[in-house]
């Protein structure tokens, strides 16, 4: 039983993403919800691929092939398969991969936990 509340408790909040010093900065909830560390919402990420601010506006989006577009569907970003994070020019601006985030040269700059890497790929690098 307490086990069921405790990984109850965690669900409900959401999976985190922390900074180097493993201080929250962020959670995602299960529905797609991003809040502040302070539980504050700040937007949402639905299944689609689209992101969303807290006030239901359309920020950008998410395609299946790792392309990370703005409002207007231009093109600002690239998340490839193996974690590695470029700007629209192909030049790489971090890595996302086994719970770590980091910049180009690979120093890790944040944790994440049960998240999926492309959306923690966007908030940390394009949001």
């Amino acid at each position: 039983m307490i086990l069921f509340l405790l990984l109850a408790g965690t669900a409900a909040y959401g999976q985190k993403i922390t900074d180097s010093n493993y201080s929250t900065i962020a959670y995602i909830k299960s529905d797609g919800t991003v809040q502040n560390a302070n539980y504050s919402t700040v937007g949402h990420i639905y299944l689609d691929g689209t992101v969303k601010n807290a006030n239901y506006q359309t920020i950008g989006y998410i395609k299946s092939d790792g392309t990370v577009q703005n409002s207007n569907y231009s093109t600002i970003g690239h998340i490839k398969s193996d974690g590695t994070v470029q700007n629209a020019n192909y030049s790489t601006i971090g890595h996302v991969k086994d719970g770590r985030i980091q910049d180009a040269n690979y120093r890790t700059i944040a944790h994440y936990d049960g998240i999926k890497a492309k959306w923690v790929a966007f908030l940390v690098f394009f949001w």
